[in-house]
C-alpha cells in the first residue's frame, strides 16, 4: 500500500529520530519534565496511507506490527480525530501504517505515525491546514510529534514540543541495535526521578559543543558530545543494554548511547563502511535482536 492508492489515498513518509542530547530537568508539578532535547531525524521511515472510509480504522504491517495498538489509542487515529474535530468533520478514514521504525524503541515511531497521519488526512481531506496549526495539533498529541513533522535537526524545549530548528553541516552515519521487547517511557522517567531523589537536578540546557558539532558536520566532535540523561534509568531497568553498548563500541563505533528512553541503542560511526562493520559485529554479539543502519539528517513528514 505504498504511493497513492487506487481509491484516492495519500501516503506520507515520516522519519525516526535519535536524541543526540537529552537533558532532563526535575519533575514539574504536572508530572512532565522540562527538557533540552536535541533531535536528529534519521533515514528509517514509517509510511502512513490514508484512504476514504465509512469509519475510522487502523491497520499495520511490518516488524512488530502485532505490538501496535489498532484502536483509538494509536496516535495516528488520535491525529485524524483531532484534525477532523478542528474542521467540524467526521474522522472517516482508513489509516494503514507500514512500520520500519522499531516499536516502543525510543525512536518516536508512534509519534512519527501521528505526524504522518495528520499530514496524510490533511491532504486527503483537502484542508490545507497552516503549518503552525498542524504543529499545535502535534503538540497536543505528544512531546515528540512536532519534531516528526519538522524533521532535520531541532532543539526541543518545554517538554520537548517547543522546537527551534538547527543547522546541520554534513551527514552523520548511525547503527541502531533493536532490543527484545520495549521500554515504557513513563517507567524510564519514573526511574529517573527515583535515581535523582535527594539530589539537585540542574536546569536542562543544550550543549554548545554539541550544537557546534552539528553545525559544522564534525562527526568526531559530535561523538564526544552525545549525552542522554535517560540512559542511566534505562540501564537500571534493562541492565542487559550495557552489553550492547560495549559490543558496538568495541566494534569501532565512535560513540554509543541509549536512544531516547530506550531500549534501542544508537551508535555513531564515521562512514557507511564502518556502519556495516559495526552492525555485523552487533548481530554476531548476540546482544540485540536486529540492527538498522541510517544516515541523518532526514526530511520530516513528506507526502509521497
Amino acid at each position: 500500500m505504498n504511493g497513492v492508492t487506487g481509491s484516492g489515498g495519500v501516503t506520507v513518509r515520516v522519519p525516526a529520530k535519535v536524541n543526540v542530547q537529552l537533558a532532563v530537568g526535575a519533575a514539574r508539578p504536572d508530572g512532565f519534565h522540562d527538557l533540552a532535547n536535541v533531535f536528529l531525524a534519521v533515514s528509517l521511515y514509517d509510511e502512513v496511507t490514508a484512504t476514504p472510509a465509512t469509519t475510522l480504522t487502523v491497520t499495520c504491517e511490518g516488524p512488530d506490527a502485532d505490538k501496535v495498538p489498532l484502536d483509538r489509542t494509536n496516535l495516528a487515529a488520535r491525529a485524524a480525530e483531532l484534525l477532523a474535530a478542528r474542521h467540524g468533520l467526521s474522522p472517516d478514514v482508513h489509516l494503514h501504517i507500514a512500520k520500519a521504525i522499531p516499536v516502543a524503541g525510543g525512536m518516536a515511531g508512534g509519534s512519527a505515525d501521528g505526524a504522518g497521519a495528520l499530514l496524510a488526512c490533511d491532504a486527503l481531506w483537502g484542508l490545507g491546514t497552516p503549518r503552525d496549526e498542524l504543529l499545535e495539533i502535534c503538540a497536543e498529541l505528544g512531546s515528540d510529534v512536532p519534531f516528526s513533522l519538522v524533521g532535520g535537526a531541532a532543539l526541543g524545549t518545554g517538554r520537548g514540543e517547543k522546537l527551534t530548528e538547527l543547522p546541520v553541516g554534513g551527514a552523520f552515519h548511525w547503527v541502531f541495535a533493536v532490543a527484545d521487547g520495549g521500554l515504557s517511557t513513563p517507567a524510564v522517567y519514573g526511574e529517573f526521578d527515583r535515581l535523582a531523589e535527594g539530589t539537585e537536578v540542574p536546569e536542562p540546557a543544550a550543549s554548545p559543543a554539541l550544537l557546534e558539532a552539528l553545525r559544522t558536520g564534525d562527526t568526531t566532535a559530535l561523538a564526544g558530545a552525545l549525552a542522554n540523561d535517560l540512559q542511566a534509568p534505562a540501564l537500571s531497568l534493562r541492565p542487559s543494554l550495557a552489553a550492547t553498548l560495549t559490543a558496538g563500541t568495541e566494534a569501532g563505533a565512535l560513540a554509543a548511547l541509549v536512544s531516547g528512553s530506550g531500549p534501542t541503542t544508537a551508535f555513531l560511526v564515521k562512514d557507511a563502511e564502518a556502519a556495516e562493520a559495526v552492525a555485523a559485529a552487533l548481530r554476531a554479539s548476540g546482544t540485540c535482536r536486529a540492527t538498522r543502519t541510517a544516515t541523518s539528517p532526514a526530511a520530516g513528514a513528506t507526502v509521497l
